[in-house]
């Protein structure tokens, strides 16, 4: 019953966030810099936030046991998501965003519902392609602003709050009935569909 609740409160809170479903929602709402604003850029995307839930929970699933291998996608996807950052800061341009972050939706949530184990070094590379998508996303607010490491500062830690929160249901899911997270998957691909369709 706990882990039915756990569940519910992760797809209420992906709904929570989505009701309004534009391609990329929540960007243009931070309007100033600083650690708070870097902090509620991927709270306020539901995209990037979904993506993050997905991207833990899909490794706790398919982790063998408690370990280093627990976590390294979710570390490779917060290494890249600031490479991407860091690149986008810098004037850098990265083709096919928009539609890159919406196949990395679809992958994790295809992923996510088959409990996919693909092995944590594939795993962690392939989240950690899909991250310098979103870290450019991220990255173009940096430009201009005036408190730019700040601000970053403040996306690396809601970026590390939420890989952890959905480690966390992700563990809390392994034992529970196999639709549950076959619910979360197909879910997180929907959502990854409209993005894409919207972009098209």
């Amino acid at each position: 019953m706990r882990k039915t609740i756990q569940f519910a409160m992760f797809l209420g809170a992906a709904a929570a966030v989505s009701t309004s479903a534009m391609a990329h929602s929540g960007h243009e709402a931070v309007l100033q810099s600083g650690f708070l604003a870097g902090f509620s850029h991927p709270l306020m995307g539901w995209d990037h936030l979904v993506t993050m839930l997905a991207v833990g929970m899909w490794s706790a699933l398919t982790a063998r046991r408690a370990g280093p291998q627990l976590v390294w996608a979710p570390l490779g996807f917060a290494t890249l998501l600031l490479v991407g950052a860091l690149l986008a800061w810098q004037g850098v341009g990265v083709p096919a965003v928009e539609p890159m972050i919406a196949a990395s939706l679809i992958t994790l949530g295809l992923l996510l519902a088959s409990r996919s184990p693909l092995g944590p070094a594939i795993g962690a590379g392939l989240v950690a392609a899909f991250a310098v998508f979103h870290g450019v996303a991220h990255g173009q607010e940096l430009v201009g602003a005036h408190q730019a490491v700040a601000t970053l500062m403040g996306l690396l830690t809601a970026t590390a709050l939420l890989l952890a929160l959905g480690l966390g249901t992700g563990w809390a899911l392994r034992s529970a009935q196999v639709w549950l997270p076959r619910t979360a998957g197909a879910a997180v691909v929907l959502m990854g569909s409209v993005m894409l369709l919207q972009w098209a």
